[in-house]
């Protein structure tokens, strides 16, 4: 009863709409979470002051070992938008580009390619209300904007269903389509493999492969029951990568793993996924079916683990062991030739 009171009055505490303009699940663990940000906010509190510290004086931040680890430690949101432009070359590409972004929307037409990102407008985050036709202002006309102008921009990727969701997130974050354009064109074309959104998505199944190398080395009973099922990474893990952990776990934490992706490149997609699942493996292997394992799946990016962001990250860089770019390079370039030589 006393814990049915306490959960009652943090639901009348904490807003059914969360600070991105997400509405919370219907089974969200309001307690729990009113627990997890009372800590947390001491922490942002802290880091907010080292972060103004740092940035005072205005100019593009440029990658360090200092600016390294404050990004590890969280970006306040007041000053995300700055730090992703400046540490991922969105900043200089944009200085170095004045009204390119206005050029690409105002130039050539392509029915199909506007017809693709329509049709997944009102699929793009049902449950934001910034999203809805009826907000004021509404981030669709944006986001179709920003989807429109990459498109022109890279014809080689055009639109492809998951860059919908990243360009939502970089316009809830930057309040700016420009920079969102940028920072979509940072992503997709570099700090990503190549191939990734393209329609052949070899970049994308690459990295799906190397997951199963990796988890292989690491947590090979969690392989071997994968293996003993039939069952392949494409199933349980493709939207980990299409949308670079979107939608899979909660905004917090998907924008403290950016933070990362940003400043350190794509190897922190294996280091979440790899601390998902060796903090899960004991659950994963006991999975008896297909079924089971597709959910025991969904259940690993759920609850106080992935909630608790700080903790999480911390354990990203701990969890998994030594992951060297260069070993990620090697499994990449077998993996692609296998999925070549397969055709």
């Amino acid at each position: 009863m006393e814990a049915a009171g306490r959960a009652q009055a943090a639901r009348g505490r904490v807003p059914r709409i969360d600070p991105y303009g997400f509405e919370r699940p219907e089974d969200f663990d309001y307690a729990a979470y009113e627990e997890f940000f009372s800590a947390y906010l001491a922490i942002l509190t802290r880091r907010a002051i080292k972060w103004s510290r740092l940035l005072k004086g205005g100019g593009a931040v440029q990658r360090s070992m200092t600016v390294k680890r404050y990004i590890r430690k969280g970006i306040p949101l007041e000053h995300r938008a700055r730090v992703w432009m400046g540490v991922s070359g969105a900043q200089a590409r944009m200085d170095r580009n004045p009204g390119y972004y206005q050029r690409l929307l105002q130039g050539e037409r392509s029915a199909s390619l506007e017809e693709a990102i329509r049709t997944d407008m009102n699929r793009t985050f049902p449950d934001n209300v910034r999203f809805r036709k009826d907000a004021e202002p509404c981030l669709q006309g944006p986001l179709y904007n920003v989807l429109l102008a990459y498109g022109h921009h890279n014809h080689g990727v055009g639109y492809c269903q998951g860059m919908n969701f990243i360009a939502g997130y970089l316009i809830l974050v930057t309040k700016s389509e420009e920079e969102a354009f940028w920072l979509l064109d940072a992503l997709v074309g570099r700090i990503l493999p190549a191939d990734y959104y393209s329609p052949s998505m070899l970049g994308l199944k690459t990295d799906q492969e190397v997951l199963g190398e990796l988890v292989r080395t690491k947590l090979p009973a969690v392989a071997a029951l994968m293996d003993s099922h039939g069952v392949l990474w494409t199933l349980v893990a493709s939207r980990w990568f299409i949308c670079l952990f979107v939608d899979v776990l909660p905004v917090e934490t998907v924008l403290r793993v950016w933070d990362c992706l940003f400043s350190e490149g794509s190897k922190i997609i294996f280091r979440v996924a790899l601390t998902l699942l060796k903090h899960h493996q004991a659950s994963i292997l006991e999975a008896t079916s297909v079924p089971d394992l597709c959910e025991k799946f969904k259940e690993i990016t759920r609850g106080r683990f992935v909630t608790e962001c700080h903790s999480f990250m911390q354990r990203v860089f701990s969890e998994p062991g030594s992951l060297s770019r260069a070993s990620i390079a090697r499994l990449r370039e077998r993996c692609r030739a296998q999925l070549l030589a397969q055709g």
